[in-house]
């Protein structure tokens, strides 16, 4: 068990570490002059490389993390609220990543009217689930 929650740790770790910088370069996506294609054309490389990434990093994050609720029993039983909204912050993971797949897109054929401050707060998300996901798991405060 040991092995799996601490492959879980690793992938979580690298599913968010993503998730923090995907949107540091939507931030730089709204800042690029109109004019510098060569700019946009690179972050865009690189944001499209990195979602793919990040992406593929939340699937052996999620199926660990379920191995370990439904092979090994973390979190089930009763009194084990925490768990519930921990399955909460997954899934807004889940969706905050779906989000940024979309985001991009609009990015891609220029069609974003987001501005450089949105995507500064919208790159705030990650480190709330993640700061939320972790005081659940370790302090269990239900």
């Amino acid at each position: 068990m040991l092995w799996i929650k601490a492959l879980h740790i690793v992938f979580v770790a690298s599913w968010f570490a993503g998730l923090f910088y995907l949107p540091r370069i939507f931030v730089n996506l709204a800042l690029v002059p109109a004019d510098s294609v060569a700019e946009r054309a690179r972050l865009l490389l690189m944001a499209r490389k990195l979602y793919r990434f990040t992406n593929l990093l939340s699937i052996p994050a999620v199926i660990l993390g379920l191995w370990l609720w439904l092979v090994y029993g973390i979190g089930r039983g009763t009194g084990q609220y925490w768990m519930h909204a921990k399955l909460a912050v997954v899934f807004l993971a889940i969706g905050y990543t779906h989000s940024c797949a979309s985001l991009l897109k609009k990015l891609e054929n220029n069609t974003s009217k987001r501005s450089h401050v949105w995507f500064r707060w919208y790159n705030e998300v990650p480190v709330v689930l993640l700061l939320v996901a972790v005081i659940l798991v370790v302090v269990k405060p239900f």
